[in-house]
């Protein structure tokens, strides 16, 4: 049931705050709002939430610096907001760690399924019926139970998308996925014009769990073909 989450909505504009705990309180969802970035950061310290829509464009901090500032500790789903609609805004906002991304004026179904997919993966995380627990390849070990991955005993911080993403890969060590495929396991989304996104956290993952990522030793890509990750 959605009831037991809470979401944090962060925007300058008062009417689309205001508009959204609208939709998502019509769905049982307990709504937190901050005006801004550092507005935000002061809610995350005091309270306990399991989703963030963020808007790009504030005043004294922005989405991106928010963004940044968040996954130093934090791994829970950041949904992006943003009056821009070019890829370029699309690539910082997942750069930065968001899971997803939505442009205004948004559909209010659209940004509540999301919210809810978010939300689902983010409490069902790992939960593969009748497969191990725990995946070791070659110093890098995936505990689905615990929802970690640690790089030779060293957990490493990876955001929802950036654990499913390497769990996907880990339980099917060898196997090649496609982007598109990629993309419509984990979003749960057709995999239309995915290259960008997929990339980009494919490119986070290396940067996390690789000594070189450059020259991954884990998750490989299969040019032409798309990503896997090496027994």
């Amino acid at each position: 049931m959605v009831n037991q989450y809470r979401v944090l909505v962060v925007d300058d504009d008062k009417e689309i705050r205001d508009a959204i705990e609208i939709y998502l309180k019509n769905e049982g969802i307990t709504v937190v709002k901050a005006k801004d970035g550092l507005e935000a950061i002061e809610v995350l310290n005091e309270q306990d939430i399991h989703l963030i829509v963020l808007d790009i464009m504030m005043p004294r901090q922005d989405g991106i610096a928010t963004t940044f500032k968040i996954r130093e500790k934090k791994n829970i789903p950041i949904i992006m907001l943003s009056a821009k609609s070019e890829d370029t805004d699309k690539v910082w906002g997942l750069q930065a760690g968001a899971d997803d991304y939505v442009t205004k004026p948004f559909n209010p179904l659209e940004l509540i399924a999301r919210v809810k997919s978010q939300l689902r993966r983010y409490v069902t995380l790992g939960n593969y019926d009748g497969m191990q627990k725990v995946v070791n390849l070659h110093g890098l070990t995936l505990n689905q139970s615990a929802k970690e991955v640690a790089v030779d005993g060293e957990v490493v911080k990876l955001t929802p998308i950036e654990y499913k993403i390497v769990e996907l890969l880990m339980v099917n060590a060898g196997r090649v996925f496609s982007i598109n495929e990629i993309y419509e396991r984990v979003w749960k989304e057709p995999g239309l014009n995915a290259e960008n996104t997929v990339a980009v956290h494919i490119r986070k993952i290396r940067e996390k769990i690789e000594i070189d990522p450059k020259n991954p030793r884990y998750l490989k890509v299969v040019w032409g073909i798309g990503y896997k990750m090496e027994k």
